[in-house]
């Protein structure tokens, strides 16, 4: 029993100390920047800008009825309205996948990020083609490694400094 003991202490002092390390290396030695960054600020510029064309748009769009001024045409006017919203966000993608990115990283990454947003934007498409068909169910996007893509975009987005191109939230319940 004693000696059991004895090799407790040891072995949380060399597990606290191992977490001690842990965090000076991330507080003081580990890459700050994000993984998603890429280093051409004009492309992100641009971006942000055509994105909040698209945003300005998409609110344009919003339909403010209060639900009993709602009739039986409701859900196919509310595909209308996704379509023409999703319409914003492809022109707008369009526009940005026309324009180069300079530096390396962002040539590397800038085309999964469109692709991701391709992807996001055929899930919307979906979804309208549904509430024509009468089918009145909650917005579906695609996971990628369980991780919803909207979510991806927008953490692309907000770390290029490009909020506007965040995946909106018009669709959310």
């Amino acid at each position: 029993m004693r000696s059991t003991r004895g090799f407790v202490k040891p072995l949380l002092a060399f597990i606290c100390l191992g977490i001690a390390a842990m965090w000076v290396y991330a507080f003081g030695f580990a890459s700050k920047e994000s993984v998603n960054r890429i280093g051409d600020t004009k492309w992100q510029q641009f971006a942000e800008r055509r994105c909040a064309v698209a945003e300005a748009e998409r609110i344009e769009l919003a339909d403010l009825r209060k639900v009993n001024e709602v009739g039986p045409d409701a859900l196919r006017e509310r595909a209308v309205i996704v379509d023409k919203a999703t319409d914003t966000l492809e022109r707008a993608i369009d526009d940005i996948s026309a324009r180069p990115v300079a530096d390396e990283k962002g040539r590397a990454i800038v085309p999964l990020w469109l692709a991701d947003y391709r992807t996001y934007l055929a899930d919307r498409r979906s979804y309208a083609d549904d509430l024509r068909a009468g089918i009145n169910e909650p917005f579906a996007e695609t996971k990628v490694e369980g991780i919803p893509i909207s979510e991806k975009i927008s953490t692309f987005a907000a770390d290029n400094l490009m909020k506007s191109c965040g995946a909106p939230i018009d669709l959310s319940v």
